[in-house]
């Protein structure tokens, strides 16, 4: 054999080495990046899209910078401490304030995952199936996988309903999108300054980044057991996780902007974008749309009980984690089930005031999103905690210009729900 030839199949086994031990790192990044779609998100992007047509479509450029940074760094401080975020921000800030904090964002979640399964019932609904059947069965199904079965095959299921979510790009294409017109409003992009322009650009920003995400990020890192030599598939891991979220947000989007929006279709919630997609863009569209809903919605509200499962136990030093058992982690799985059961009885009561409950969940998170970002910067510079391992410049000006933005964006929500414009 030739040295070309030995140099070539050597370098051909490095990368089929590589691409495997991407295969098998490949999970914490595209599932995280992946919930954020879930039923609000998909309620947000439905409502962009049938409201300003390809108007809000530049929103997603910043939302996709931003969404990398705060990802990587809490991967980062997961593989350097080996700790959750909730076990360092007790250890950064106190037992009191960590009290505080951690029992505002536990009512949050309650109404998020009740969210989560309103986008059940609603897709379920408009496949003519009644919530009294789909929100009991979407739950046993999302208990199973969680309580008795283990972090690898729970992942696995993780990653296909991530590309399930795919199916946007389908029922986009089918309401025939005028592509020039998509181009020109990313290139040029035309910006009101109406209240309910602005709210919508909040909402955009405000569903890709939300705190039970920052804490699921790093828990999923310890719990796959990634190290600092695994830190470069990591980040690869988190890029095609972002990717995939803007790619969905995007589809869905354009999907309502090319059929609903011409038509000046009003939506409150992601079933009423299904609907109106029949005798637009066709039934099967209309059918893409509600599974890609149904999808969506009962990935998250297996993630969403979870990640508050994670956090709150770290915070109070109880064991958690999917791979253990009930004996060895029983506060774990009971606040689990606990929050399961408390959201599928809050969809199954008659007549539930589920956009109060939608509304309030969003502003505690619109409330927590900031204190919680300030704690990951303050932590991720801490030379003590991180040793080398600290922000870099460009981290810490993105970091903390999101921070800024954010509490200045959460200001404006609540002066525009104060004061009406």
């Amino acid at each position: 054999m030739t040295m070309f030839g030995r140099v070539f199949r050597t370098r051909r086994r490095a990368l089929f080495r590589n691409i495997a031990i991407f295969f098998a790192i490949l999970g914490p990044g595209l599932i995280t990046g992946s919930v954020d779609n879930d039923a609000g998100g998909i309620t947000t992007y439905s409502v962009a899209g049938a409201l300003y047509g390809y108007n809000l479509i530049w929103t997603l450029i910043p939302a996709f910078v931003v969404l990398i940074v705060i990802q990587e760094m809490n991967a980062r401080m997961g593989v350097v401490t080996g700790k959750g975020l909730a076990d360092l921000i007790r250890e950064n800030s106190g037992l009191k304030t960590t009290f505080f904090i951690f029992l505002g964002l536990l009512i949050a979640d309650i109404g998020n995952s009740t969210t989560e399964f309103a986008g059940v019932a609603g897709s379920m609904e408009v496949l003519g199936i009644s919530k009294y059947i789909s929100v009991p069965l979407a739950g046993i199904a999302v208990w199973f996988l969680v309580v008795k079965g283990n972090y690898k095959i729970a992942e696995r299921v993780f990653i296909v309903f991530s590309l399930a979510l795919f199916m946007y790009i389908i029922s986009a294409l089918m309401g025939n999108p005028n592509w020039s017109e998509i181009g020109s409003s990313i290139i040029n992009p035309k910006a009101n300054v109406d209240s309910g322009y602005i709210g919508i650009v909040i909402g955009v920003i405000g569903t890709t980044i939300a705190p039970w995400m920052l804490f699921y990020m790093q828990s999923s890192v310890i719990e796959k057991g990634l190290k600092k030599e695994n830190y470069r598939y990591i980040l690869l891991d988190i890029i095609i996780g972002c990717l995939a979220t803007v790619v969905v947000a995007f589809f869905i989007i354009v999907a309502c902007a090319s059929t609903l929006h011409p038509q000046g279709v009003v939506i409150n919630e992601a079933k009423d974008a299904a609907l109106a997609l029949m005798p637009l863009a066709g039934n099967l569209a209309a059918v893409v749309f509600a599974f890609g809903l149904f999808i969506a919605s009962i990935f998250s509200a297996t993630i969403l009980p979870l990640a508050a499962s994670f956090y709150i136990c770290e915070a109070f030093g109880f064991e958690a984690g999917i791979d253990k058992k009930w004996k060895e982690a029983p506060e774990f799985f009971i606040l689990y089930t606990g929050m399961l059961v408390i959201s599928m009885a809050i969809i199954l009561m008659p007549n539930a005031p589920l956009i109060k409950i939608t509304l309030i969940s969003q502003i505690l998170n619109g409330m927590f999103l900031p204190i919680v970002l300030v704690s990951i910067m303050l932590i991720v510079n801490k030379k003590k905690v991180m040793g080398d391992h600290t922000n870099r410049l460009f981290n810490n000006i993105i970091g903390w210009s999101t921070v800024i933005i954010l509490i200045a964006l959460t200001i404006i929500y609540f002066g525009m729900r104060i004061f009406p414009v």
